[in-house]
């Protein structure tokens, strides 16, 4: 089938090279700008505009995909099928209408619609998460489905983990729906609206870590959050300390049988570093301090005392 790909993460460029060694590579790929990105807030490409650059597709980078502009292009490409992952533009009329729009949401839709279903689902210690093909529609990841994949979601996994494992099966389903799509035989059922759950975008808040909650809900947040936004510990001195690994373990007990109270931090027999919370004790594995590069935490305590937390 003729397509057109609107992406722009790392998600939709994995999705992108798998449609792209397909029999419906993409003749266009519209992407935004390039913007600043990382921690030297270099101005850069989006990860799909670098792909479609080194396969050869011609490329579109538009602030707005529903301009005057991007939709004379995207209508000039004449696609039978226009493919959506992970593109963080709202596309509206007349585009919405023009041909079929399959979208690639990395979910097991109802449940978690929305900006950050990955880290969402990391965050409430799901059994098992997906990936779901369905057609696009005015309302937020509300259309009917075609596609579904369920995957477990690991004990220990991480976003690194699970983002690449589930953009991997996001790209066999997408091509899998296009092939059905090209016979005349890819079907859909509506999504039971009562059962929807949001996946509301990563503010700052979500990073902080309260160590007045449970120590299994923070070590989710930790992987929820790692490698790509990062969570945080505040301390007393109104500096962060990232947190880039950790794990919950049972409440720690000092040699006097006094256990770890909440926001109190210590250092344990095997020189481990626990933090008190609502619910047994968090053990860092891997911080970050302030200014400063992810480190094992051995390392951190050979030039640093144990922090003292707000």
């Amino acid at each position: 089938m003729r397509t057109v790909y609107l992406g722009t993460s790392d998600f939709a460029a994995t999705v992108l090279r798998r449609v792209a060694g397909s029999a419906h590579a993409p003749v266009l790929v519209v992407t935004p700008p390039d913007s600043r990105r990382g921690r030297g807030r270099r101005v850069s490409p989006p990860p799909v505009a670098e792909l479609a650059r080194e396969l050869g597709i011609e490329l579109l980078q538009a602030a707005s995909v529903n301009d005057d502009d991007a939709l004379a292009r995207i209508r000039a490409a004449e696609p039978e099928a226009i493919l959506v992952c992970a593109f963080g533009q709202l596309i509206r009329e007349p585009l919405l209408s023009l041909t079929e729009i399959l979208n690639v949401h990395p979910s097991l839709l109802p449940r978690w619609r929305g900006a950050a279903p990955i880290e969402r689902a990391i965050m409430a210690r799901d059994a098992k998460t997906g990936v779901c093909v369905m057609r696009l529609t005015a309302g937020l990841d509300s259309g009917p489905v075609a596609l579904r994949a369920e995957v477990p979601l690991e004990e220990d996994e991480d976003y690194g983990s699970l983002g690449p494992r589930l953009a991997a099966l996001g790209g066999e389903l997408l091509v899998e729906a296009l092939d059905l799509l090209a016979d005349g035989t890819l079907a859909f059922t509506e999504q039971d609206d009562a059962a929807a759950t949001y996946a509301e975008k990563i503010d700052n808040a979500d990073r902080r870590l309260d160590p007045a909650a449970p120590a299994a809900s923070l070590a989710a947040k930790v992987r929820a959050l790692t490698p790509h936004i990062g969570a945080y510990l505040e301390l007393a001195d109104g500096e962060r300390l990232g947190v880039r690994a950790a794990r919950a373990v049972d409440g720690f007990v000092d040699g006097d049988g006094v256990g770890l109270e909440p926001a109190r931090t210590a250092v344990g027999e095997s020189g481990e570093l626990l933090v008190g919370t609502g619910e047994g004790a968090l053990r860092l594995e891997q911080v970050q301090p302030a200014g400063g590069k992810p480190m094992a935490v051995a390392d951190y305590l050979r030039g640093h005392d144990p922090p003292n937390l707000a």
